[in-house]
């Protein structure tokens, strides 16, 4: 298990995350939801280690980050948003000193980095720059890379951008199977959709404050029609956003005057 517990973090005058709590239970991925400016790359930033907080704690699996970060951030697999690489470097080159990284070595490491390249279609680029990858090539280097150590909890803040239709059935597919044997995934994303596919649970946060908790099953268009909300519809009401009907009409006389 995940908790998160009175998370805060100010920068000076800004309290970027106020008191935000949460827990991910064993085989759960949570979905991490908020618009722009609302706290969530905050919060993962924190949730992995890159960051400290202000006030408040972090435990994975009673293992407390404060008491013994190497322990914690050990047990976790990070893919962030931006994809930054060393694009110099060919993908199995980079695999392998990430690998190192985490202590993994020798033989066992290198047929790893083959067999991940192999199921996530890099193979044929292995003698390549990854300064020549697309977006989605480099986001299936940086989850092979979240992978290579075998976590406890994988954290991915919008995987999912620059990939096509099949990367994308692939990476839901690998997500609902890791969690099966009682591993975790925080799952941030602007995509609603992909979360009411994936994830069990939504936490939204609006101001840098949690403004709802929602179970999955009682919202979505994609869980049926006699469904009362979609998740969307949640998003919208919590977060204040305005309706857009007036401002979309307006665009719409605008390019066809």
């Amino acid at each position: 298990m995940l908790e998160a517990r009175n998370l805060s973090k100010r920068y000076q005058a800004l309290l970027a995350v106020d008191n935000v709590s949460f827990t991910i239970n064993p085989g759960e991925i949570l979905g991490y939801l908020g618009p722009n400016g609302s706290g969530k790359s905050t919060t993962i930033n924190m949730v992995v280690g890159l960051l400290d907080a202000t006030s408040g704690s972090l435990s994975l699996f009673g293992q407390r980050l404060t008491a013994d970060p190497e322990e914690y951030k050990r047990r976790i697999g990070y893919v962030p948003e931006e994809p930054h690489l060393y694009t110099y470097l060919t993908a199995p080159e980079y695999l392998r000193l990430v690998g190192q990284l985490r202590g993994l070595r020798g033989p066992d490491l290198d047929r790893k980095i083959e067999q991940l390249l192999k199921a996530f279609g890099l193979w044929e680029s292995r003698y390549a720059s990854m300064s020549a990858f697309s977006k989605g090539m480099r986001q299936r280097v940086l989850l092979s890379a979240a992978l290579l150590h075998n976590p406890q909890l994988l954290v991915l803040d919008e995987p999912f951008a620059g990939l096509d239709v099949s990367a994308g059935l692939l990476f839901r597919t690998l997500l609902r199977l890791f969690v099966r044997d009682g591993r975790l995934v925080l799952f941030s994303s602007h995509r609603l959709d992909v979360v009411e596919q994936l994830c069990s649970r939504a936490v939204i946060l609006h101001g840098g404050r949690v403004v709802a908790v929602e179970n999955i099953e009682n919202v979505g268009h994609v869980r049926g029609p006699e469904a009362s909300h979609s998740l969307e519809d949640v998003f919208a009401r919590v977060t204040r956003q305005e309706d857009y009907t007036s401002v979309a009409e307006n665009i719409l006389e605008v390019v066809r005057s």
